[in-house]
């Protein structure tokens, strides 16, 4: 079973909701997703993202959303009611053991999952899952972290022990915070074919508008952890707080940067 660290509370919700908005084109950029497909989107979350992709296959495509957490699923199907999109559908499901009716399994001109694979024991069930629901020709697309990838300039004091900190809180959970190297592995271990890499850039400057995003959607994340690091002796309480005080006074000025990129790999069904 998946061991998700951030949770669902409000708070949670909040700031995923802000980072799809930050990323959402950026990936979507990547996609090559044609009028009339049908898409499957594993671990939905909010939605935002499967509604995007629903945007680009028109009322005559399908984009089904599967969602394990109720929380998420009750965001993404208020999400969906201010659209007027019918050809797009949400379910609870587990991305580990994908359950769909048996007339759409080989259906799916693409399963996308993002996010999900660095949050689970066995993530080769879940692209085996993928790779059965799409037909042959059909794609499947992995988006996830590589948490070593993260970099800020000039770097505040006590970064690299909140971070590092962070980045075990993973193992802590029997997850993999280094997911993004394997995805190219995981694909061909699973059968897929014609396999191909690449990033999305997630990173910005001072002078950005949307910096502060960025920043806030940093501390979001720590903050989220805050307990399962405490609580593993990954980091005390007050190395941790000076921390965060320096990253929000890093957040202030006017030539700080942050480079991250989320890995991406793309494999076919024979």
């Amino acid at each position: 079973m998946s061991n998700y660290i951030h949770g669902s509370e409000p708070e949670e919700q909040v700031r995923l909701s802000k980072l799809n908005e930050l990323i959402n084109s950026r990936c979507l950029q990547l996609l090559e997703i044609y009028p009339g497909e049908h898409i499957l989107d594993v671990g939905s979350g909010l939605g935002q993202f499967t509604i995007a992709m629903a945007e680009k296959v028109g009322e005559n495509g399908k984009c089904l959303g599967i969602e394990r957490d109720k929380n998420q699923l009750k965001s993404s199907l208020e999400n969906l009611e201010k659209q007027h999109k019918p050809w797009v559908e949400f379910r609870q499901g587990n991305a580990e053991n994908i359950e769909l009716h048996q007339h759409e399994w080989g259906t799916f001109h693409l399963a996308h999952a993002r996010f999900i694979l660095e949050h689970v024991k066995q993530p080769e069930s879940v692209v085996v899952g993928m790779a059965k629901a799409v037909r042959p020709g059909g794609r499947v697309v992995l988006e996830d972290d590589d948490h070593q990838q993260m970099f800020l300039h000039p770097e505040p004091a006590g970064f690299p022990a909140i971070w590092q900190a962070y980045i075990r809180s993973y193992d802590r959970l029997g997850n993999d915070p280094f997911i993004g190297r394997r995805l190219v592995s995981i694909l061909h271990q699973c059968g897929l074919r014609n396999i191909r890499n690449n990033v999305v850039f997630f990173g910005d400057s001072a002078e950005s508008p949307t910096f502060q995003a960025y920043v806030s959607n940093l501390i979001g994340i720590l903050l989220g952890a805050k307990e399962l690091m405490i609580k593993h002796s990954l980091i005390d309480d007050k190395t941790f707080t000076e921390a965060i005080l320096n990253l929000q006074r890093w957040g202030q000025q006017p030539n700080s940067a942050l480079w991250y990129t989320i890995n991406w790999a793309e494999g076919t069904k024979n």
